[in-house]
């Protein structure tokens, strides 16, 4: 009867354990897929990057607030429509930077949101 007993506790417990664990997992992996839609990018990094003028860095700083604040609504979307808004947001990025920058610096920025997006995974 003791035996079953301790069986039974030490089972307990360690289906507690597995569940904690189980949900620990599933709030980082929450955490992380939130960190990847904030795009809190470097002004400065990216006018070096594309040797922007002065008139470029500040329009490019507000298109790139623009698209953060984007990103983040997309973040807190519906799986169904996140993707959408991801893309959406993607596009009218790229049409805003098209407007500002010259063809060579739209092709460097081109390749470097494409790097940060898939390294972020969010390019599919």
């Amino acid at each position: 009867m003791n035996m079953k007993k301790i069986v039974l506790t030490v089972a307990a417990v360690m289906s507690m354990t597995m569940a904690f664990a189980a949900g620990e997992n599933d709030n980082n992996n929450t955490t992380t897929n939130a960190n990847a839609y904030k795009f809190n990018l470097s002004t400065y990094a990216l006018s070096r990057a594309l040797n922007l003028n002065y008139d470029q860095v500040d329009i490019v700083e507000d298109i790139n607030r623009t698209f953060a604040t984007d990103m983040m609504n997309a973040s807190v979307a519906d799986g169904s429509e996140r993707e959408a808004k991801v893309q959406s947001a993607i596009k009218k990025d790229l049409s805003y930077m098209r407007y500002v920058l010259n063809d060579r610096q739209y092709r460097e920025y081109v390749k470097l949101l494409n790097v940060t997006l898939n390294n972020r995974g969010l390019n599919k």
